[in-house]
């Protein structure tokens, strides 16, 4: 064996027994690590990560495909691919039928409206200026996880280390701040939509801490309008530029910003600002901090997945993970951080680009579909004398019981009349709630998704089934199906207990938050179905496994 061998192999055995070690006896107890960062990215279809690899640099994306886990078949296990049951499901390892989050709104039976999936009457919104809330002044109801029925990773990292760790979420979205942090956060933050600014609820805080109030004052959302989205070529894909919105007022910052990249810079700035001044990774405990980003969802619903503005924005993205990366090594230490990666849904393509290529597909008109579905259930029920039996989230009918129970119809009777009312007007088929609850599914994988997407919080409701590339706008596309273009999502881990390599087998992002607990020697959240993906996990000391560092694929 030549000198320089015996060396390579000598730096080998040392690093693997130094990593191997650290992994041994990390833990939340002991702040190793220091913090852990989950990024979510809204809308974000995992083959997106293979085709624009030769286009990513080194330090974003590339962390994860370079240097990181990265698990190709990544899917949700159910149908309901909204944002909420998402970040719901990546957090509490768990499908809606464990954390009962069912979409982002439901029809509320007391209050006969839609309400949202994190809205609490007992709550009020906090750091809004008097002339942003309704009414000159009226407090507005806050969000809070009440809904939840389980608890998150976050939660069990909390009750772990007497809550000494700290939690926090950062979105653009309130569902997508609070649901993955759970019950015993530090804090979750969202934006006003109109004015762009950082609000949050009473339930965390009485109010802003003074650096988001800072933050606020000092108009850092200002410097984002009036500018020129354009991609590497120079071509001007968008303006922040002030316009009008669809309903002739000023079009507000979520609207106008939220679909470029501007959005994702904001709240980096935003996510930066809270690890300085709340100062993550610096206590005797794991710190865990989640950033969903909503751009990409924004924009997605409006362009598809294959439009020049879609490319633009991942890669766009790349440079902001980068610098993002670089600002964490430069303030905690990236020795010290692991970093997850995944996204709450996909997107299914355009239907006008899949009827391009003979595929069948649609754009279903959803209002118009609701008023074809109430005319035939009151044509039914009480011919003559119309009524508002359904309000239709495509591809989701939540029932209103009183139009129903006026007519003396029952729960059953009247979501099986509701489903079949919708195969008429083009769904390929429904699941109704009271089926849902007595777990009277095909055992297919069909309906295993279906089983899985069942929550009992809300009213009566039946699911539909739609068509393969059938939304329900009357342009653009969307996502809630269970076909594969909505499920597929990435998974990746960047830090020391993992090891690098691209991995085909199975996973689901029910397994993000069961791996993470497991390595940090904490409970997994109490309704997890996940499992730990040990094929990605670097040997812990007295392990026999031998498999050389970087030799990952599976």
């Amino acid at each position: 064996m030549t000198s320089l061998r015996r060396t390579s192999l000598g730096l080998a055995l040392l690093i693997a027994v130094v990593v191997s070690t650290i992994s041994a006896h990390a833990s939340a107890y002991n702040a190793r690590p220091k913090l852990i960062v989950v990024i979510v990215i809204d809308q974000f279809r995992a083959d997106y990560l293979e085709r624009y690899r030769d286009q990513f640099g080194t330090g974003g994306f590339g962390l994860f495909l370079d240097n990181g886990a990265n698990f190709t078949d990544c899917n949700y296990d159910y149908a309901n691919t909204r944002t909420a049951p998402g970040h719901a499901t990546l957090f509490t390892g768990a499908y809606s039928n464990g954390h009962g989050i069912a979409a982002n709104e439901w029809w509320d039976p007391q209050k006969k409206r839609m309400i949202t999936s994190v809205e609490d009457d007992d709550t009020k919104l906090i750091g809004l200026a008097p002339d942003q809330t309704p009414d000159h002044g009226k407090e507005k109801s806050g969000a809070s996880p009440h809904n939840l029925l389980a608890d998150t990773l976050g939660d069990e990292l909390k009750l772990a280390t007497q809550g000494q760790s700290r939690v926090f979420g950062v979105s653009l979205k309130d569902r997508a701040a609070i649901l993955p942090v759970g019950f015993s956060a530090d804090a979750a933050y969202w934006i006003d939509p109109k004015s762009g600014g950082w609000i949050t609820s009473t339930y965390y805080r009485p109010d802003l801490p003074k650096w988001a109030q800072d933050f606020n004052s000092a108009n850092r959302a200002g410097k984002y309008w009036d500018r020129d989205w354009k991609n590497s070529n120079g071509d001007l894909l968008r303006s922040t530029a002030h316009r009008k919105g669809r309903d002739g007022s000023d079009a507000g910052f979520y609207e106008v910003v939220g679909s470029t990249p501007f959005a994702n810079d904001y709240e980096f700035e935003f996510a930066k600002e809270l690890i300085v001044y709340e100062k993550l990774g610096e206590g005797q405990a794991t710190d865990l901090l989640t950033i969903s980003l909503s751009a990409n969802d924004i924009l997605g619903h409006q362009v598809g997945p294959d439009s020049p503005e879609m490319a633009a924005m991942a890669l766009a993205l790349d440079r902001e993970l980068a610098d993002f990366f670089t600002f964490l090594g430069h303030q905690v230490g990236l020795a010290n951080t692991w970093i997850a990666l995944s996204a709450d849904h996909g997107v299914s393509a355009l239907p006008d680009a899949a009827k391009r290529l003979r595929i069948p597909a649609a754009n279903m008109d959803a209002r118009k579909l609701e008023s074809q579905i109430n005319a035939a259930l009151t044509a039914k029920f009480s011919p003559g004398h119309a009524a508002s039996y359904i309000t239709l989230d495509y591809p989701v009918a939540w029932l209103n019981d009183d139009a129903f129970t006026n007519s003396r119809i029952k729960e059953r009777d009247a979501e099986t009349a509701v489903g079949e009312a919708m195969k008429q007007a083009g769904l390929r088929d429904y699941f109704t709630k009271s089926q849902l609850a007595a777990g009277e599914v095909p055992a297919t994988a069909l309906g295993k998704k279906f089983l899985n997407s069942y929550s009992p919080e809300p009213g009566w409701y039946v699911m539909g089934v739609p068509q393969p590339y059938t939304v329900g706008g009357a342009k653009g596309t969307d996502h809630a199906s269970p076909y594969t273009y909505d499920t597929h999502v990435p998974l990746a881990f960047y830090g020391l207990p993992f090891r690098p390599g691209t991995y085909h087998t199975h996973a689901e992002p029910t397994d993000l938050a069961v791996t993470l607990a497991s390595l940090l020697g904490i409970n997994a959240p109490t309704h997890a179905v996940g499992r730990v993906l040990t094929e990605a996990l670097e040997p812990s000391r007295g392990e026999s496994r031998m498999v050389p560092k970087g030799n990952g694929s599976q």
